[in-house]
């Protein structure tokens, strides 16, 4: 992996791998644990079982208890976190500088040596934490949209698990998915802030004097690219105000050039006030309060889509206006103005998030886990620069296809639902039917036929916080 100059990365001899950048105008150091394991490296039968031990990593160690835990980094005045997402796991706090010797030994024996106790309390909680997402059709739709994208496939699944999958988690479980998953050789210490690269690696080594070196079994494999599925349309029924959908397709891999591309398109698109969606949806007619794109990347797939929120009257119109600018940024090229303005927008966004500890802390250990190129800020704002107004048709044309497009709603009926679609079938499309959701096997139930004949014309995402 290439670094810049202000990056220092080492191996320790255990083969957990190290990775800093000092920031002098700081006091305080962001300090994070990144394992190489999600819900994708997860068997079926165990879904959920890395936002579980996630949890269960709060849960004490041999030598700290779970309230001694929060008491030592209550009076650190820190703030310690853990998030799961798809692909990764992380642990980790933001504390003073004085405190490094303090935190750091805590936080490595939570990673390495947890407990793996009490069990059914925590389960319990995570638990709670899916009734309340289930309340939540604005996050709840992103599922069923990764669902629809990629089937069966593990990027399909709700990093969380399921009620059924969570309840079957026991102590055998976490400490099995633990054994494989976090070995030295898929784990990434980063650091950002007031410290020195050989003050952490002579830390970390005191901290971890006991963990053995890597094994070759030490690795986690998650299942390769999704197979294709096309155009799929899947609906929960639910007695909402409004309906909660998302539009997309399969988007890029982490590692495609086009990513920069993709910043770009996205801001033309509908990441910003002045987006094409915001503005033709929202500002010139009224029809949603969020209107926006969205995109995921992994290491074999992606996710690019639209999330649009609006009332059942207004769902056709407001979908109609979608698909049309989806056709439209599909088939013209954006002027020389918008291309600017998004490219503007694109490159603050980008170096505007580096501005803090934490954020550049998260870029060391991301880019180092999944072996991503370290750009310095200028190397990045050039990528950014070279993207041009065709670059961005293009990949939409590519990505956006009407033939690859997949649907997934949250809302009350699927009659209203099935209206809507009649644009998308007219631009070349089919007709796919609508899967029904079923709450209860929590998977695609059934399906009702969309056929145009019948019905008259016409925005870590993935990830699950601890706390």
């Amino acid at each position: 992996m290439a670094i810049a100059p202000e990056h220092a990365c080492s191996t320790l001899p255990n083969g957990v791998r190290v990775i800093s950048e000092r920031m002098d105008a700081l006091r305080s150091i962001a300090l994070g644990f990144f394992i190489g394991a999600g819900s994708v490296s997860e068997r079926p039968a165990e879904a959920g079982v890395s936002h579980l031990l996630e949890h269960m990593l709060f849960r004490g160690t041999a030598s700290y208890s779970s309230s001694q835990i929060d008491a030592l980094f209550d009076e650190l005045g820190a703030g310690i976190n853990a998030e799961t997402d798809k692909e990764s796991t992380v642990l980790s706090a933001r504390f003073l500088d004085s405190h490094l010797e303090r935190a750091l030994p805590v936080m490595a024996e939570m990673v390495f040596a947890p407990l793996l106790s009490d069990v059914a309390a925590e389960r319990d909680v995570v638990l709670q934490e899916i009734s309340a997402y289930e309340d939540d059709p604005t996050e709840q739709v992103f599922e069923r949209f990764s669902e629809a994208l990629f089937g069966a496939h593990p990027l399909g699944r709700p990093v969380i698990g399921t009620r059924e999958s969570v309840s079957a988690l026991d102590e055998q479980r976490l400490r099995s998915h633990h054994a494989r998953s976090y070995g030295p050789a898929q784990i990434v210490v980063a650091a950002a802030g007031s410290l020195q690269h050989e003050q952490l690696l002579a830390a970390l080594e005191r901290a971890l004097a006991g963990v053995a070196a890597a094994r070759a079994e030490d690795h986690v494999s998650a299942e390769g690219a999704p197979e294709p599925i096309g155009a799929r349309v899947l609906l929960q029924r639910k007695e909402t105000e409004q309906y909660h959908l998302c539009i997309g397709a399969r988007g890029l891999a982490r590692s495609d050039e086009r990513r920069y591309a993709l910043r770009v398109l996205e801001v033309i698109l509908g990441s910003t006030p002045s987006s094409r969606l915001f503005q033709e949806v929202r500002e010139r007619r009224g029809l949603a309060y969020a209107v926006y794109t969205f995109s995921s990347l992994y290491g074999a797939s992606g996710e690019l889509g639209v999330y649009l929120g609006t009332r059942p009257e207004n769902l056709a119109e407001a979908l109609a206006v979608t698909l049309s600018e989806l056709q439209r940024i599909a088939g013209e090229e954006p002027s020389a103005e918008e291309l600017r303005r998004a490219r503007e927008c694109a490159k603050s966004a980008a170096v505007l998030a580096l501005e803090s500890s934490g954020a550049r802390m998260g870029r060391l250990g991301a880019s180092t886990l999944f072996s991503l190129p370290l750009l310095t800020i200028d190397e990045l704002i050039a990528r950014i620069d070279a993207v041009s107004s065709e670059d961005c048709r293009a990949l939409a044309a590519e990505l956006l296809a009407p033939e690859r497009l997949c649907v997934a709603a949250i809302g009350p009926d699927e009659e209203t639902l099935a209206e809507a679609l009649v644009p998308l079938h007219e631009q070349g499309a089919g007709a796919p039917s609508i899967e029904l959701w079923g709450a209860s096997s929590g998977s695609a139930a059934g399906s009702v036929a969309t056929s145009p004949a019948r019905l008259p014309a016409i925005g870590r995402r993935d990830a699950r916080r601890r706390r």
